[in-house]
């Protein structure tokens, strides 16, 4: 995790990149932004703030990372900061050369030097690299003498950060650490991940119990009903098991992880090739034996949702033992009986 109580921000560049598909251009601002006090403090809560996942990446090239223009360019940076104004003109260009999609829009892109940024307890600098596409409406308050009067004015909501990535000065022969944010459509993050930053998520702990629990719970909603005969109230107990094995274990193996979760056989087989086809497609690679993640656990227990939807408007919640949701069908169609102990409102 990063700590961001005494980091400085040291320079600030910003530029404006549209989009080439419409000859929206680049606007290169022709110096640094001036650094006051109060804008420093807003910067620093404003760009830092949201980074607060355990997600780690790297910046990638089937060559290396020295093959990769971004990598080189921060490094540059790291190695030189006076010559950060030149590079991040550069950064520029070479976001508005990737921004050839029709939905990818315009915004003001910001290059940052932070120094004294804590990382697991180690203080280091770090380049950050923002985008800002969205623009709120604020009312600004004139002051006409005799009258007060309001006017609505367009400008950049420090509440929400659009797109972000902050890359540590760390594992450097590796491709950096980067954090990433990105608030916005998947076009735009293919975008601004792969074709302009060009990073792979790093295989930790976090990756690998944040991909294997999106891959289990894709198999059991959406490749088991293609196999076999099996029920939501089914589905959820298997969505059950696989989130209590992730809860209640630290060390994750795959064997012992489908001999918990799918007792037949012929599911727990389906599930290994299902494994290799899902890595294959998503081009992810899921270590069969890993530590699991706390915090990737807990951020993945939100999509788990175990909830049985009747015709429009009847929802069933089950956290518990499915045993004491039993479905069934009688002369008047089919009906699901829950039994329980207490109740409350």
């Amino acid at each position: 995790m990063i700590q961001i109580d005494n980091v400085s921000i040291e320079e600030a560049v910003t530029h404006f990149v549209g989009n080439k598909v419409q000859e929206d251009g680049v606007n290169i601002s022709k110096s640094p932004v001036s650094l006051t006090p109060d804008l420093r403090f807003v910067m620093r809560g404003f760009l830092l703030e949201p980074f607060d996942t355990e997600e780690n990446w790297h910046f990638a090239h089937e060559g290396g990372p020295s093959y990769n223009y971004i990598y080189s360019l921060c490094k540059d940076i790291f190695h030189d900061r006076s010559c950060l104004y030149d590079k991040s003109v550069e950064m520029a260009k070479y976001l508005y050369d990737c921004s050839e999609h029709n939905k990818i829009k315009a915004g003001e892109f910001y290059i940052v030097y932070f120094h004294d940024l804590m990382y697991n307890g180690d203080s280091m600098d770090a380049i950050g690299l923002f985008k800002s596409e969205e623009k709120d409406t604020f009312l600004k308050v004139v002051d006409l003498g005799a009258t007060l009067n309001l006017e609505p004015e367009k400008g950049i909501s420090t509440h929400k950060l659009d797109k972000g990535a902050l890359v540590l000065n760390t594992k450097r022969d590796e491709g950096f650490v980067v954090k990433i944010v990105d608030n916005t459509n998947k076009t735009d993050a293919r975008y601004w991940t792969g074709e302009f930053l060009g990073l792979e998520s790093c295989r930790d702990e976090y990756s690998n119990t944040k991909n294997c629990m999106a891959m289990a719970k894709n198999f059991v909603t959406k490749e088991l009903p293609k196999e076999f005969s099996v029920s939501k109230n089914e589905q959820i107990t298997l969505l059950g098991k696989t989130l209590d094995y992730f809860k209640e274990n630290t060390e994750f193996s795959v064997g012992e992880f489908t001999e918990a979760v799918f007792a037949d056989q012929q599911v727990a087989e389906t599930f290994s090739r299902y494994k290799e086809q899902y890595e294959a497609k998503n081009d992810v690679k899921i270590e069969d034996n890993f530590g699991i993640s706390s915090s990737a656990c807990s951020r993945q227990q939100r999509v788990y949702k175990r909830v049985i939807k009747l015709d429009n408007n009847v929802r069933i919640y089950i956290s518990g033992s499915r045993d004491q949701v039993v479905q069934g069908e009688d002369e008047y169609g089919k009906f699901y009986k829950v039994y329980y102990e207490e109740e409350s409102i």
